[in-house]
């Protein structure tokens, strides 16, 4: 990742993407992806119009905390006859990922650090192991995400794999049954549990080991909802996930020329 600045030691703005070489197609909206922070959200738009910071050939996402920049957001989309498309969520959070601070430097590790499932639960479910979720499933990932079910798709779940945390509980049969990543900015999602296995507890499970884990190695984390999912808003309410002051804002955007699909 690339974290820019607008001026510095004193910044206005701040705008983290992926490496230019990893944002190779121009078509990728999983991959070119911007987010943005900006103290003067009004005055956004002259450092969005700036080619170099943002390749607006591309289709690409830009996300962010702050409704305030879609007015600069749609100002620079127009002058570069670029369609735009926004949607917004609920941000959840919890009240000790609050507290993290730049001195709490993140360490993944190794997941091996974080020992095995313990008797209690061994005992309650033999049948059942908490794992790290191995890149070999991103298919299975991808077959089940709602944003999913493309060949683009199926390499960023690959990455995530690769390059995030992610856990799964896996089945009798070995194989998962219930699993959750995490995207480049630390969002937790692609959550789902196989049909068979839901209502069982697994999920639930898995979400407390894995958020154990991530407050181990101070990683941030949180959760974006749509305000009509009352089902998981529930859910994951019981690990103490709250909404925060703010909301979480996507823009969707592509060139005339390259069609949504």
């Amino acid at each position: 990742m690339e974290v820019l600045v607008d001026s510095w030691p004193e910044y206005q703005m701040v705008i983290i993407r992926p490496q230019k070489q990893e944002m190779t197609d121009d078509m990728d909206s999983y991959t070119n992806v911007y987010r943005m922070f900006s103290k003067e959200p009004q005055k956004s738009e002259e450092v969005l119009k700036n080619c170099e910071i943002v390749n607006w050939k591309q289709r690409l996402q830009i996300q962010g905390l702050q409704e305030s920049l879609g007015e600069g957001i749609r100002v620079a989309t127009f002058s570069k006859s670029v369609k735009v498309e926004h949607s917004r969520a609920l941000l959840l959070v919890t009240e000790d990922i609050l507290k993290l601070n730049a001195s709490s430097k993140s360490k993944l590790g190794s997941w091996a650090e974080t020992g095995h499932p313990d008797d209690e639960f061994e005992s309650e479910t033999p049948n059942f192991k908490y794992a790290q979720l191995d890149v070999s499933y991103s298919g299975l990932v991808n077959d089940n995400w709602k944003r999913g079910k493309n060949e683009r798709s199926l390499h960023y779940i690959k990455r995530c794999i690769e390059d995030l945390p992610a856990a799964c509980m896996l089945g009798p049969e070995g194989v998962p049954v219930s699993w959750v990543t995490m995207d480049p900015s630390c969002e937790v999602g692609m959550a789902y549990s196989m049909e068979k296995y839901r209502r069982t507890g697994n999920m639930a499970r898995v979400m407390v080991r894995y958020m154990k884990y991530l407050r181990q190695k101070n990683i941030p984390f949180y959760i974006s909802v749509l305000e009509e999912n009352e089902d998981s808003r529930r859910f994951v309410g019981q690990f103490g996930f709250f909404e925060a002051s703010c909301e979480w804002h996507q823009w969707t955007c592509y060139p005339q020329n390259l069609v949504p699909f």
